[in-house]
């Protein structure tokens, strides 16, 4: 897609460096090293990013925005309750954006739990975000309020680790019987 056809030299860059990123990794990517790679100049990657510092960070933020909107989406679908399907289907959304883009995300993360420069923002937005749009979720569900926030943090536990045991593993249908076990547990009800 062209600027032309809406989107900006930024969001193309940024789209670029993503899918590089998520298909080689970050290590110790420089600039110049990634711009030769996704076919612009160290330039203007510093332009549009600041820094190397800079351009990581709108990485993980267009990934975690991207699994924002879907949960958006799925929740203006469902309504105010949670049905199983919906929660079914929004996991496999999410195994599919993991499969492309989690071991990046893994992979910045730790280096946010590391005190990387770069990183540091994702101390406030990997988290604290979700548990409180899922424990919104889970009040509108009819869930307690005192406790949602501590159910939402189990959930999100729950589905990071199965994430981290599918990229490791490989094993899809583990992860997804597990997934499936966990919504019997906390009482998904069936639609």
């Amino acid at each position: 897609m062209s600027v032309a056809e809406g989107r900006s030299g930024r969001e193309q860059l940024l789209e670029a460096a993503l899918e590089y990123f998520a298909a080689n990794g970050v290590h110790n990517e420089s600039l110049r090293s990634l711009a030769a790679n996704i076919g612009t100049s160290h330039r203007m990657l510093n332009y549009h990013f600041g820094s190397r510092e800079g351009l990581l960070a709108a990485v993980v933020d267009a990934v975690e925005q991207r699994q924002r909107l879907a949960y958006a989406a799925l929740m203006d679908s469902v309504g105010t309750g949670l049905p199983r399907t919906a929660t079914r289907a929004f996991w496999n959304e999410v195994v599919e954006e993991a499969l492309a883009y989690g071991p990046l995300v893994f992979e910045l993360a730790a280096h946010a739990m590391q005190g990387e420069r770069h990183a540091k923002g994702l101390r406030d937005t990997l988290v604290t975000p979700w548990i409180d749009i899922l424990a919104e979720s889970l009040v509108q569900a009819g869930r307690d309020p005192a406790i949602a926030p501590v159910q939402a943090r189990l959930a999100l536990g729950v589905v990071n680790g199965l994430i981290f045991d599918l990229l490791l593993t490989g094993d899809r249908s583990g992860a997804d019987a597990a997934h499936g076990l966990f919504m019997d547990l906390i009482g998904l009800d069936d639609d």
